[in-house]
């Protein structure tokens, strides 16, 4: 027997042992043998990154004593992708919109849409319209845009070598050559969503102007792949990857959602919201709003305001409306450059630190009760209007005055002299319904309250 024929048969039992050790030691081979393990958990919470920050919005509602009432419309999807897009996006988000609106608290109460409920709870006799509260304004809007593809981004690699032809005598093996081939490859695409929101006077069914958000977020969707391949003398062995990844819409969309719920809540009310979220920029809605309020004020009235934002700050001054010697050291200390020329509070200084009580939540609350407290210590109040007059008056919520300032004229509420009779109080919330709410006028210190007196 010549050595090439042994050296042949012994390659071939080789190769057959090894066969055989494969089959043998890999069960999942055999056909018969067929399972698929499923993944299980419990259910979780769903969280998001806004969750916190519409939570602060309440907590903010309360501190600046700003109230409304929101009844939300069917939002849902305007593009007519979710019919026609193979449910690429949602074609109701409303529940996404009342469970935003609810999640804020504090003083924005959410009042569902729902005629055909409330119909026939009277019907049946269950219920009267008579203990329904009635929304100031009525949330409506929708998704406005979905561009898919605006952006696709591609590459690849490839490389490959293939050495020189072996000599190999061998009539079983039907090559002469050994190769290495590898590629990976990876394509990207954009897309876009946008969502309106609108808000709309119930009593009039106006829109409010300026009050309402566009916003856009991107959606990303990516394709990797990867192969390796090997040709020694003619078999050729691979191995191949590919990963695709999907943004989840559905989720972006909700994040979008309460991004556009916290920003057009906030601008209604006057709010300093975009506080609550890093790196975006002041609301020009909002800053004017507070500047021209604040300017309507008489020069008492607009000292009193400072000094309450200070006070809510950490710093003990009296708010007397009298730029004194402690309310001057304080600004001077806050604002090193500041200019009382006239004995007056610059309305930029007042602003930015109006601004600055969103920075610290919990502080501010705990600074908001100490005043109120220290305020119905005095144990006695004259009052200019009559209980249940015009100083018992509901004004619109979100309208009127600033989140702290009041309407000129109404500045020294705690110090009004005795006009006609003298009535105790014990808080707060007496003190301001008593005090110069009437004709349409906010006391100046609303912040720290209420501004609704639900009728009372």
């Amino acid at each position: 027997m010549s050595r090439s024929r042994r050296n042949t048969g012994a390659g071939t039992w080789l190769a057959l042992v090894c066969m055989g050790l494969l089959l043998t030691s890999c069960a999942d081979i055999d056909p018969r043998q067929v399972d698929v393990q499923l993944p299980h958990g419990e259910p979780v919470v769903k969280r998001t990154s806004f969750d916190r920050h519409l939570a602060d919005l309440g907590r903010m509602s309360v501190i600046f004593g700003k109230h409304v009432r929101i009844q939300g419309k069917d939002i849902i999807d305007n593009t007519g992708t979710s019919k026609y897009g193979f449910g690429e996006i949602p074609r109701d988000i409303t529940e996404m919109t009342k469970s935003a609106l609810n999640a804020i608290g504090g003083n924005v109460v959410y009042i569902p849409y729902n005629p055909v409920f409330l119909n026939n709870e009277v019907v049946t006799g269950y219920s009267t319209f008579r203990d329904k509260l009635i929304p100031d304004v009525v949330l409506s809007g929708g998704i406005t845009e979905f561009d898919r593809g605006l952006e696709t981004r591609g590459r690849n690699t490839d490389f490959g070598v293939t050495t020189r032809p072996f000599n190999v005598n061998e009539s079983w093996v039907p090559g002469d050559t050994i190769s290495l081939d590898y590629s990976q490859g990876r394509t990207g695409s954009l897309a876009r969503i946008t969502l309106d929101f609108n808000l709309i006077d119930f009593r009039t069914m106006a829109g409010i102007a300026r009050v309402q958000t566009v916003n856009s977020i991107n959606v990303y969707k990516a394709v990797a792949e990867k192969e390796l391949g090997f040709t020694i003398f003619g078999p050729t062995f691979g191995l191949k990857g590919t990963v695709k990844k999907v943004q989840g819409r559905h989720a972006a969309i909700r994040l979008l959602v309460q991004a556009s719920v916290l920003q057009v809540v906030g601008k209604y009310l006057g709010l300093p919201y975009w506080r609550l979220l890093p790196g975006a920029e002041r609301d020009p809605v909002v800053i004017d709003r507070v500047r021209r309020d604040y300017l309507a004020l008489s020069a008492p009235a607009r000292i009193r305001e400072t000094q309450v934002v200070l006070f809510m700050k950490g710093f003990d001054v009296t708010v007397d409306g009298v730029l004194g010697p402690e309310t001057r050291r304080v600004l001077r200390q806050v604002r090193p450059d500041i200019r009382l020329s006239g004995g007056a509070v610059p309305v930029d200084v007042y602003i930015a630190l109006w601004e600055s009580l969103a920075d610290d939540l919990d502080r501010v609350a705990a600074r908001r009760t100490l005043l109120a407290r220290r305020m119905s210590a005095a144990g006695r109040i004259a009052t200019g209007h009559p209980a249940g007059g015009a100083a018992a008056r509901r004004p619109a919520a979100g309208s009127g005055s600033t989140p702290v300032a009041g309407r000129q004229g109404a500045a020294a509420a705690a110090t009004v002299a005795p006009k006609a009779t003298e009535e105790p109080f014990d808080s707060l919330d007496l003190l301001l319904r008593r005090s110069g709410r009437g004709e349409g006028k906010s006391v100046s210190a609303e912040a720290l309250l209420n501004e609704r007196d639900n009728g009372k």
